[in-house]
């Protein structure tokens, strides 16, 4: 692992559609915001068919058709976004820090 840090306000785990919609709220909001997608970014609703419950979509959408509107909306908002799995967490102390296999990242809160 590189010794690679780089600080953020808020890190994100997961990005299914509360990883996105926390993305989308903390970036509008003007934090400084990186969302680290995991193994499956877009979560469970990629291997979903018909959501018919998710508003504004009141015909349904694909799950994968509602994960990549979310990316664009979270990315659009100022998230940066990695496709990379958390390999360890350091809660002990702040900065927190959250580490994948290449780099180690920095945050206020996770």
């Amino acid at each position: 692992m590189s010794e690679q840090k780089t600080k953020y306000d808020i890190i994100i785990i997961g990005a299914g559609p509360a990883g996105y919609t926390a993305g989308i709220y903390s970036s509008r909001a003007r934090h400084n915001t990186l969302l680290i997608s995991g193994i499956l970014p877009g979560g469970q609703l990629m291997n979903t068919t018909d959501v018919e419950n998710y508003p504004g979509f009141d015909e349904g959408i694909m799950g994968p058709d509602l994960m990549i509107i979310m990316r664009k909306q979270a990315e659009k908002m100022g998230t940066k976004i990695i496709d990379d799995e958390v390999v360890s967490v350091d809660f002990k102390s702040k900065p927190l820090k959250v580490s994948t296999a290449s780099s180690t990242f920095e945050a206020n809160s996770v």
